[in-house]
């Protein structure tokens, strides 16, 4: 499948040979940071886009003295009619490649069952037994949920297959949609390896990274109690490392453990969910690189307490907001809902869980051409339904995304 044929990730270039003036826009969300303003915004704004990149941001009134605007009739003018301009959502955490439904144990957890991670192989079982155009069917219909709702720049996981044949199967689907694809066979101990987790991780390490690692961009590794002991996680995230993989970490999410902690010792891109941190893992978080990636989909899906976001950023922690769609423990694609969920659960301002969904995404990526809108960067843009960004936390669960634009091309 060629590049101009993907429908996600990096991969579409559709609006390459498009040029349009995207003019009067109530409030622009640049993310190119100004004083006291993180988010860099600008009002009564203007972007121009070519070839499938951001090529001039301004003030509308400055639109007649920008270099080329007047003087190509090429150039279409969008009027923005006052509503407010984001850059698109940076989805970084997901498992959309997935065979089966898991609409029993959310019903059971809502009627008191308390959430451990035994339920992926409820739907490892499904996924290994669901041929390719299933998963493929199931995968681009979510990838076309999330461009409706506003993302743009999607990461997909592998992990559900948990042996090499599927491992690989969903590595390939995952890159036909993305090219941010993260090798997590280290999710759970496959089922036939019940008990002999260190064999499994030879497994892990071994044929079923070597199948992988040519599609795959990241390493991941469940390191919590019921998955992976430290030592385990350790030898998956450096044998991807010697593989060229960048490294992502699950960690601190069912209680304390030691996932922050190694995700900063390797220099993780992002270590995700951090619910339970001590002042030991926030101090870490904020002398490195490493972004904490935060999930509350997860925590309003499974009635966990929801991370305290405004105690990291407090400490100067990096902090991105992610999706974690999965049919476990978090089957939403909203990255809007997450936006309103940071703002009322977790002690975030609006303008925090915006950049959070945004250029904070990009950073646990470790990408500067997205979840930004300034020249050079990718035309991901979206076109709210709402004057400001506020609204997508002032008005949860209103469909308020307008119009995507993705590489400069309406999605």
């Amino acid at each position: 499948m060629s590049a101009s044929e993907r429908t996600g990730g990096d991969a579409g270039a559709d609006g390459a040979g498009r040029a349009f003036l995207l003019t009067n826009i109530g409030e622009l969300t640049t993310n190119v940071s100004a004083a006291g303003d993180p988010c860099g915004t600008l009002r009564d704004a203007a972007v121009l886009v070519r070839a499938g990149r951001v090529e001039w941001t301004g003030l509308t009134t400055e639109v007649p003295d920008a270099a080329g605007l007047t003087a190509d009739a090429r150039i279409e003018v969008i009027d923005a009619g006052g509503r407010a301009v984001i850059p698109g959502f940076v989805d970084s955490h997901t498992h959309l490649v997935f065979g089966g439904d898991r609409a029993e144990e959310f019903a059971a957890r809502m009627e008191g069952k308390r959430y451990a991670a035994g339920g992926i192989r409820t739907t490892v079982a499904a996924t290994r037994s669901a041929p390719d155009d299933e998963l493929r069917k199931r995968l681009r219909s979510l990838v076309a949920e999330c461009r409706a709702q506003g993302t743009t720049t999607l990461e997909i996981k592998t992990g559900y297959g948990l042996d090499v044949e599927t491992e690989l199967r969903l590595a390939r689907l995952a890159a036909e949609v993305t090219d941010e694809v993260t090798f997590l066979g280290a999710h759970v101990v496959a089922p036939e390896f019940a008990g002999r987790a260190d064999e499994y991780i030879d497994l892990v390490v071994g044929e079923m990274l070597d199948a992988v690692s040519p599609l795959v961009r990241w390493v991941d590794v469940f390191c919590e109690t019921g998955a992976f002991t430290a030592a385990q996680s350790r030898r998956v995230l450096e044998a991807g490392r010697a593989k060229g993989l960048g490294i992502r970490v699950h960690g601190n999410q069912l209680g304390a453990g030691d996932g922050v902690a190694l995700a900063v010792s390797l220099d993780a891109a992002s270590v995700d969910h951090c619910t339970f941190v001590s002042d030991a893992d926030v101090a870490a978080l904020a002398a490195s690189d490493t972004v904490a990636t935060l999930l509350p989909g997860v925590e309003f899906s499974t009635r966990q307490p929801y991370p305290d976001a405004r105690r990291l950023l407090d400490a100067g922690v990096t902090v991105a907001l992610a999706s974690d769609c999965n049919p476990g423990s978090s089957f939403t694609s909203s990255m809007p809902l997450m936006i309103a969920l940071a703002v009322r659960e977790m002690g975030m301002t609006p303008a925090e869980a915006v950049w959070a969904a945004t250029a904070g995404g990009a950073r646990a990526l470790r990408r500067t051409d997205v979840g930004v809108i300034h020249p050079g960067a990718r035309a991901d843009l979206v076109l709210l339904e709402a004057p400001t960004r506020v609204h997508l936390a002032y008005r949860p669960g209103v469909p308020l995304v307008r119009t995507v634009w993705k590489d400069g091309a309406e999605v």
